[in-house]
């Protein structure tokens, strides 16, 4: 449909980026919640937000590339829980082992607050008819093949998300 019909759902253009779980949450969220409000939806994966189409996510956080992110612990008293760690960006780049950690933190985080994992997430997008694009030039780039994403995705280029692009309301880059 077009924008010229009266009729017609509005529209949301996500480009996803990055595939950080950090980074993996905004255009799942933005595109399940305007597709349960009936909008038309298309998220275009490329560069490094493109493994978030394989069908065995694995994003991971990295507090060190994300100074601005409180490091809260999801379990203990409430006071323990509220206290802002301060990590030093020596710590956090020489410790073995803790990217894993501030990952597993912050899923337990979201877990106890009831925030669907990013894999709910992208479910329910595939459930409300989410159109899901990988990048055709990324996939080229990066040495990746069809058969490794999810059988729902469809392959583009630019010029297949722009189709939709250029008539949708909402257009972001995450």
């Amino acid at each position: 449909m077009s924008k010229s019909d009266p009729n017609a759902p509005k529209r949301l253009a996500l480009i996803a980026s990055k595939g950080t779980l950090d980074w993996a949450y905004p255009p799942f969220i933005l595109a399940s919640a305007a597709a349960a409000m009936g909008w038309d939806v298309t998220i275009f994966f490329t560069f490094f937000g493109l493994p978030l189409l394989k069908p065995k996510l694995e994003a991971q956080v990295s507090p060190l590339g994300n100074p601005a992110m409180p490091m809260k612990m999801p379990f203990g008293p409430e006071g323990f829980q509220n206290f802002n760690w301060p990590m030093p960006n020596i710590l956090m780049s020489n410790v073995p082992g803790f990217e894993s950690m501030a990952t597993s933190l912050m899923k337990q985080t979201f877990k106890n607050k009831g925030v669907a994992t990013v894999e709910e997430l992208r479910e329910m997008c595939l459930d409300l008819d989410v159109k899901m694009i990988g990048c055709q030039m990324t996939m080229d780039v990066f040495g990746f093949k069809k058969e490794e994403f999810i059988p729902q995705c469809e392959i583009g280029g630019a010029a297949t998300f722009l189709e939709f692009a250029a008539d949708a309301d909402v257009q972001l880059f995450i």
